[in-house]
């Protein structure tokens, strides 16, 4: 996992360390990956899943 070697120590000396890991973690925090936006519907009880079920079943048949 990504976070086990923050745990770890790690010495920084000398400007030119300190300026390449400062750009590290600046780089590190421009290069995340974008939010995509999704919808959800929660089915909630028996009936709400049997619609949902047939609903796929019909899309399916319709796709073949």
């Amino acid at each position: 996992m990504a976070t086990s070697s923050i745990t770890k120590n790690f010495i920084i000396s000398g400007q030119e360390q300190v300026e390449m890991f400062a750009d590290a973690v600046e780089a590190s925090a421009n290069d995340r990956t974008p939010r995509v936006p999704i919808n959800v519907t929660y089915l909630q009880g028996a009936d709400e899943i049997l619609k949902f079920m047939e609903k796929r079943k019909k899309a399916n048949v319709a796709s073949e």
